[in-house]
């Protein structure tokens, strides 16, 4: 039985008409507004990721990365240097340092359409939120490079 070309392969290594939802990581840490930064330290240590995302009542709020958290903490954080107010900003809150107003994306959109959205936005990752904002994944530069890598 032969297959028929009818195009469908150049539209999926060049992303095309595959959707997000295709690739997207379900897998997402979230906190609360009020989550301290201690906490959300803690939460960057013990696992891969490079953002958090902050939701209110399940909607997305607000998204810190690895490097929204490092830029408030003192190199002296965890050592006997560490002064009274280096230590106090470890109890400031998630919405002191939030991104607010992230770019989402519909897990509907094709891999092309967030490819283009990472790069007009100069983002590294993109929320997928459902009709009514909730958060639904994750969708970052590393996983639309890693499908086309092994599309080919």
């Amino acid at each position: 039985m032969a297959e028929l070309d009818n195009g469908d392969s150049a539209c999926q290594e060049a992303g095309e008409c595959m959707t997000v939802k295709s690739i997207m990581s379900t897998r997402v840490i979230t906190v609360s507004m009020d989550e301290t930064l201690d906490t959300i330290r803690i939460i960057f240590a013990r696992h891969r990721f490079h953002h958090i995302f902050v939701t209110n009542e399940k909607r997305l709020v607000g998204v810190i990365s690895d490097r929204d958290l490092l830029k408030q903490l003192s190199p002296n954080i965890d050592t006997d240097r560490a002064t009274d107010r280096e230590m106090a900003v470890l109890r400031k809150r998630a919405h002191h340092i939030m991104s607010r107003k992230p770019v989402s994306v519909s897990k509907n959109i094709t891999l092309k359409e967030a490819a283009v959205t990472l790069l007009s936005n100069n983002i590294s990752c993109l929320p997928v939120v459902d009709e009514n904002g909730c958060l639904d994944g994750v969708v970052s530069w590393k996983d639309i490079l890693r499908h086309l890598v092994n599309l080919k």
